[in-house]
């Protein structure tokens, strides 16, 4: 009878622990989109609505899809389109679908020594910085922000390389804390600035540039390339935050009064 009991409890407990698996969504994002705190607010709307669980590993984006190669996560929101378009052209993802975007500014110390803002466009911008060999912070780490930044340096005919130019492998967060710390410069994404400007004695420098554009795309991926890939509920997430309510979420979100994301789906 002993045995019977636990045998039926054992049971139980694997059969239940099988079910909360099959409601576990692995999203792989950013540590911009983390850091801003957006997740928090979309992501319990979700999974009430679809009785699962959200597991988010945030990296950067060359981290979230080799992640999503090697089939580790079921979904990719990042922010370096033409990895993303790779990724897609490979037949590593499938259902590229846009969600939103912010700006990347440049941000330093108050006393601006490179006279970034008084320059005419970023590449001007750098060009300032690389003279003066003032100290710019990089992410280091082959994230969005990372791709975007030495897309910019090379746009500008600049390698960036002596001890001015430290490269540091960290988060946008951890970076921006670095630069704060040694008042250097340093391009990052909008919303988290935002999310951390309260901590900062940094300010916004140079903005506002169509080069500077930073959009989001979501991205399955390939349940032909990784069969064991949540594909019905993976796309219902895409439906989710493409859909008006999401959307509607992401326009509405704010840090300190500012909006940190606008939607690209729905008309605002």
């Amino acid at each position: 009878m002993r045995l019977n009991k636990l045998l039926f409890t054992l049971s139980f407990i694997f059969i239940s622990l099988n079910t909360q698996a099959e409601n576990i969504l692995r999203l792989a994002t950013t540590t911009s989109t983390e850091n801003s705190g957006l997740l928090s607010v979309l992501h319990p709307i979700f999974e009430e609505r679809f009785n699962c669980q959200l597991h988010v590993l945030a990296v950067g984006t060359g981290k979230a899809l080799k992640l999503a190669e090697n089939g580790d996560v079921d979904i990719v929101l990042v922010h370096a389109p033409n990895a993303e378009l790779a990724f897609i052209n490979e037949g590593l993802g499938i259902n590229r679908t846009p969600v939103m975007h912010n700006d990347f500014i440049l941000v330093g110390p108050p006393q601006d020594l490179a006279q970034v803002k008084q320059a005419k466009s970023i590449i001007h911008a750098l060009h300032n910085i690389a003279a003066t060999q003032s100290q710019f912070i990089s992410r280091g780490d082959d994230s969005g922000t990372h791709k975007k930044e030495n897309a910019l340096w090379q746009t500008a005919d600049i390698n960036p390389v002596g001890v001015w130019y430290v490269q540091s492998g960290q988060g946008m967060g951890a970076v921006l804390k670095m630069a704060n710390e040694k008042q250097a410069y340093t391009l990052t994404d909008r919303g988290t600035y935002l999310a951390f400007q309260s901590k900062l004695d940094l300010t916004i420098l140079f903005e506002k540039e169509p080069p500077l554009l930073n959009p989001y795309h979501i991205m399955v991926v390939n349940p032909a390339r990784q069969p064991h890939v949540k594909y019905e509920l993976a796309q219902h997430y895409i439906d989710f935050v493409t859909g008006s309510e999401g959307q509607n979420i992401i326009a509405s979100y704010k840090m300190a009064g500012q909006t940190l994301f606008y939607p690209d789906v729905i008309k605002q």
